[in-house]
Formats: structure tokens, sequence, C-alpha cells
């Protein structure tokens, strides 16, 4: 059972990343304040639910809530590397979050994260599994940036982001080993892994 809050009283944002694994694509972050009473069986950690699941739960999050998605390009994730790269579009996510609503607290996913805008935070280890907030952020940080790699596909159909949506699948290391790398991969992770040399 995900808990509805951290602090009673008190206005709060989940933030979660999505893609920080993933081998081409941008990184994705979502922000989210629930309202008030806010309850839904299905809401869950994204990891824990289908894609069915995830996509209804998506415009009601969207409808019910208020929240921010941003997101960091490849390029930027080879420049300050992915866990700057996932801190910062959580940032930009509440950049865009702080138009509509401030909230006290935010209830950050993981156990990193740099301070922003003299806002208290918490990092909460697997927090999308532990606070709703979290959880509803990390759906729409998933669904996001899912819909984002399926219209990449399009243009690139070699790598089936379609299926894997970018992490480091066989059929996606394969599309890289015979086509090379495009624009959308990060250039410094390790796209294909180093073969073994018998001497």
């Amino acid at each position: 059972m995900l808990k509805p809050y951290h602090t009673k009283d008190q206005l709060e944002a989940g933030c979660d990343e999505a893609g920080r694994g993933c081998l081409a694509g941008p990184v994705f972050a979502a922000a989210v304040v629930l309202p008030n009473g806010f309850k839904n069986k299905l809401l869950n950690d994204s990891k824990q639910l289908t894609e069915k699941q995830r996509d209804q739960l998506r415009p009601i999050i969207e409808k019910e809530c208020q929240w921010a998605v941003a997101q960091c390009t490849p390029e930027e994730i080879d420049e300050i590397n992915i866990l700057n790269a996932s801190i910062l579009s959580m940032h930009r996510a509440l950049d865009i979050l702080l138009k509509k609503t401030k909230p006290n607290i935010l209830l950050i996913d993981g156990n990193r994260f740099k301070p922003y805008k003299k806002l208290q935070y918490l990092t909460v280890i697997k927090g999308d599994a532990i606070y709703m907030s979290i959880a509803a952020a990390s759906i729409l940080a998933k669904t996001h940036r899912d819909e984002y790699m399926e219209a990449a596909h399009l243009k690139h159909p070699h790598f089936g982001w379609d299926k894997n949506k970018g992490y480091p699948t066989l059929s996606h290391r394969q599309g890289i080993r015979l086509h090379g790398p495009c624009k959308l991969h990060r250039k410094s992770f390790t796209l294909l892994p180093r073969q073994l040399v018998l001497l």
C-alpha cells in the first residue's frame, strides 16, 4: 500500500526519472503534486505495472494532478553524465511545475539529488514503491519517454525501439552492430560489449 504523503499538511511534489539505463534517447523526468485525497487502486511503481495499466493511469494523473515532464538529450547525457542529466531533467520538470504550483517538499526517487531553489527535499530509495506522488511521477516519466521512443522508431527502425525503448537488449545491440549508432545513441555508453580475445 503506497503512502499518500511523507509530511501531513505539506504540499509535496514527487519526482522520478525514466530511461537512465538506456543506450539511446533522452532521459525523462516528471514531477507530480497530488490533490488532497487522491486515490487510485491501480497506482503503483511503474515497473510493477503493465504497459496497458500505465497508459490507463497517465490521463487520470494528468487530469487530476499538477504535473510536469522534461528531458535531457543524449548529447547532454554524454556531456555531463547520466546521473547529472537525470537530476537536471528533474530540475527542468520542477521549473515547469513551479509555474503552476509551489510545493514545500520534494520527494525524490533514489539516493542522489542536487538542491533546487532552496526547497526542502528528501531522497527515497525505491520511493516509487513507497509514495504515491513518486509512483505517479514514475508513470508519467515512463509513458512520455516510451511515446518518444516509439516515434523515434519510425525514423530508426533498425534498433527495435518500439519494443525495447532504447534499453540494451540483444536485438538493439544487433542493430547497432549491423547499422552503426545513430544521433540518438549515447556515445559515452558502452553500446557494444567488448569482444573476448583468446590469446
